[in-house]
């Protein structure tokens, strides 16, 4: 039930979010002429690759140097229209392609990066495989959104997203699923995808 209704929302998403993919994509290519799209290895259901694809947010070649970090408060890398893509989630809108794949579903926990770090100001970087509940929260399809996503500002350590996101692993239900996707878009609504306090 849940794979049907991720191919009919992601089809229908797909259809009806044309006019903003075109003004999404123009505003990017204004801003600095760079790439439009961004593909990033993700991994998937199981520990499995998949590349994700996303409207490009931040400064061409932005992880040259530091590598795969997570974006923080005021993060230089990111542009003007990569900040009001970022607060909307619409940076994400080219993951309903992932979506109708089968790679991600609409919920579960955010399809993580290989070899992502956290940093968060700190001088020694934590390999993300090394916090408790990474393994767990494999069992299942990666999501556009989530009980972390939804519940816990965006820049909370990784250790308190993950106990969400085992906690959506043990409680998982169409229901619980439909009434995230609401909230997503009352979050997409308001702006605050990017918000450090509630979002909802």
């Amino acid at each position: 039930m849940k794979r049907v209704f991720d191919i009919f929302l992601s089809s229908i998403g797909l259809l009806i979010s044309i006019p903003l993919w075109i003004i999404i994509m123009l505003g990017i290519k204004l801003e600095d002429g760079g790439l439009v799209f961004y593909l990033q290895e993700r991994m998937g259901k199981n520990g499995k690759i998949f590349k994700v694809i996303k409207f490009r947010s931040m400064i061409v070649d932005a992880e040259k140097e530091a590598g795969p970090i997570q974006a923080t408060e005021h993060d230089p890398r990111v542009t003007k229209i990569g900040s009001l893509l970022r607060k909307t989630a619409m940076d994400e809108l080219p993951q309903l392609i992932n979506i109708f794949k089968g790679d991600m579903s609409f919920v579960g926990p955010r399809a993580l990066r290989p070899a992502e770090k956290e940093v968060f100001g700190k001088e020694d970087e934590i390999e993300i495989e090394k916090i408790p509940g990474y393994q767990k929260r494999l069992e299942v399809t990666p999501g556009l959104t989530g009980l972390a996503q939804v519940y816990i500002p965006a820049d909370a350590p990784r250790r308190q997203k993950f106990r969400y996101d085992i906690l959506y692993v043990k409680k998982q239900s169409f229901c619980l699923d439909m009434k995230l996707v609401l909230l997503s878009f009352w979050i997409t609504l308001k702006g605050k995808w990017e918000s450090r306090e509630k979002k909802i």
